[in-house]
């Protein structure tokens, strides 16, 4: 794993398989909603995302994903300062002067899926894969216009709430491109129960977001949903 910038936000990319990069995957870790210590390389919510950046990049390798894991500067969200939103248009400036016209996709895990959908009217994002995110009402909706959207929320997650996300993805549905969220039975804020069924979700939404395979199976089915449903479907 190769690691760019020192004394500021961490921008790793997980080795390749030799492909010429055709489009890239930036992996989001979670956080707080106040914290000015440092996100460390061992602290939980960025380990948290590391077996998911492995996952994609197990995916899309031999097809030409690049995935990229940012490490924030610091743990808190930070209000007014929102210090993961700035971190994560600074790997987006970084990612479009490496891969200039490379198309992005974004996955991000609790605040790292508020930032995500915050930050996906970047030119170059196609989409956003958003695990247990944290949507307070406060937040636009309008950043995921004209991009593909994937919501998971873990059913017994007690930390963002699975209703909140719920209602996020009624207010966004007609701004999106397209959108699906999957209420994850048996699954708490952790990701730690059913890893697999998180991994392929976000492996799948990578690959075929990004472009380089069609769009099918279990997300294919999930668009082809009518609302409310597709609001709502079960994993």
């Amino acid at each position: 794993m190769r690691t760019l910038g020192e004394g500021r936000p961490s921008l790793s990319t997980l080795s390749s398989s030799g492909a010429r990069p055709r489009a890239v995957a930036l992996v989001l870790h979670g956080g707080a909603e106040y914290g000015a210590d440092v996100v460390r390389p061992w602290r939980l919510a960025y380990l948290r995302m590391v077996p998911v950046a492995q996952a994609i990049r197990s995916a899309g390798a031999r097809h030409g994903l690049e995935v990229r894991l940012l490490r924030n500067r610091v743990r808190g969200w930070n209000e007014p300062h929102r210090h993961p939103v700035e971190d994560a248009r600074w790997a987006l400036r970084a990612i479009r002067a490496e891969r200039p016209g490379l198309p992005v996709v974004l996955v991000g895990h609790s605040m790292g899926g508020r930032v995500a959908l915050q930050v996906c009217d970047d030119e170059a994002v196609r989409g956003v894969c958003a695990f247990a995110p944290w949507t307070p009402e406060s937040d636009p909706v309008e950043p995921v216009t004209g991009r593909a959207v994937v919501i998971a929320h873990g059913v017994l997650d007690r930390v963002t709430g699975p209703g909140d996300s719920y209602r996020y993805a009624e207010r966004a549905d007609a701004h999106a491109e397209r959108l699906a969220r999957f209420d994850v039975a048996a699954e708490s804020h952790a990701l730690l129960r059913r890893p697999a069924v998180w991994n392929r979700l976000a492996a799948e939404f990578a690959v075929q977001t990004a472009g380089l395979l069609p769009e099918r199976g279990l997300l294919a089915r999930a668009f082809a949903q009518q609302a409310p449903l597709r609001w709502r479907l079960t994993l």
